[in-house]
């Protein structure tokens, strides 16, 4: 099964030659999981031809806001609502979950509540899912007809699941593709000076602590699959 990968942002340069590049992180989440990979760098104004180019897409990860004002936003939205319309399964991660959301009627801002960072323990129907943060946005509004999967107090909209009867996308706040060593070193060479150290330290002291991010690559893998053989 081919996944397109829509990426919206760039590993900061001092972290790529070690862990490689957001799409590089997804791979490797989703690995030996019966999936092919191509990457549409839309951040830097590569875009599919249409919803069909992949049998499902992923949006990654993005330091911007699904708010600003880029000349790729608009396109991105255009063609998240051409993904619904075809019926092609899409995931969105972090920015992805946050510009799915707004693209489809959903308010997406920066939380007065400030930042989740690190190790963080979500409500997961019933079960707690632990997974890493990095975000100080958030949806603060979910879309019309989305339902609510997960949620934590500091984010009511932590994941979100469109199309009742036949979901077509899956979206999640939190970073199952974020490793505790990449993570370690995003405190280190982005985080400072931009986030509150306290949430730095505190985050940098649970990174050895267990983490989901299996258990989550295997929902992905099969919302991927399941939709596609619907």
């Amino acid at each position: 099964m081919l996944i397109g990968i829509l990426q919206t942002g760039h590993a900061p340069d001092a972290l790529r030659p070690i862990h490689g590049n957001y799409p590089d992180l997804f791979q490797t989440l989703l690995r030996d999981r019966g999936f092919d990979f191509r990457t549409f760098a839309v951040v830097d104004g590569e875009f599919p031809q249409g919803p069909h180019d992949a049998e499902g897409w992923l949006i990654t990860g993005s330091r911007h806001g699904a708010y600003e004002d880029h000349p790729w936003i608009p396109p991105l939205e255009q063609l998240i609502r051409d993904i619904e319309e075809a019926g092609v399964p899409l995931v969105g991660v972090c920015f992805g979950h946050q510009i799915i959301a707004q693209t489809l009627g959903g308010r997406v801002e920066k939380f007065p509540g400030g930042w989740s960072v690190g190790r963080t323990e979500y409500d997961w129907g019933g079960e707690t899912i632990a997974l890493n943060a990095w975000h100080q946005d958030q949806v603060t509004q979910k879309p019309e007809g989305a339902e609510v999967l997960a949620t934590s107090p500091f984010c009511a909209n932590a994941a979100l699941v469109y199309g009742k009867d036949n979901p077509w996308a899956f979206t999640v706040q939190a970073h199952p593709e974020f490793s505790g060593p990449f993570l370690g070193d995003l405190i280190d060479k982005r985080g400072r000076g931009l986030v509150p150290d306290p949430l730095l330290d505190a985050a940098k002291a649970s990174l050895a602590a267990p983490v989901d991010d299996a258990r989550l690559a295997d929902q992905i893998a099969r919302f991927f699959k399941e939709r596609a053989a619907a």
